[in-house]
């Protein structure tokens, strides 16, 4: 028996496996709404690579994969893979400007170490 995506709602966002502030949503809308056709969502993920030996994903997705958690913040799908839900437990996700560099930022509990680059990381 093949399994489905399973949608994850909650009013409580501590709760939640993953966090995005109000920033990192509405920058996704904003790209996204350059994107043609308009995505169904995000995906966040955590691939190996990278110095440290793992390191963030993010790209836009049309649906959600059979194995996918779909998690629901205001009116954007963020669909992650069960595999890099283990190493994001606790994360939050927020979009940063200062005057040197502006991007999303992972804030991750997990995390044991980080290159000095700070794009990849290991657990």
């Amino acid at each position: 028996m093949a399994s489905v995506a399973e949608p994850v709602t909650s009013l409580n966002p501590a709760k939640l496996p993953i966090t995005l502030t109000p920033q990192a949503i509405s920058k996704v809308h904003e790209i996204m709404a350059t994107q043609d056709p308009l995505p169904a969502g995000l995906r966040i993920g955590v691939v190996g690579g990278g110095c440290s030996g793992f390191q963030y994903s993010m790209s836009f997705e049309n649906q959600a994969g059979m194995m996918d958690k779909i998690f629901h913040f205001d009116d954007l799908n963020v669909y992650v893979d069960a595999t890099s839900l283990m190493y994001l437990n606790g994360c939050v996700v927020d979009y940063v400007e200062t005057l040197e560099a502006a991007g999303f930022k992972f804030d991750n509990p997990t995390v044991k170490s980080t290159c000095g680059c700070g794009s990849s990381f290991s657990v």
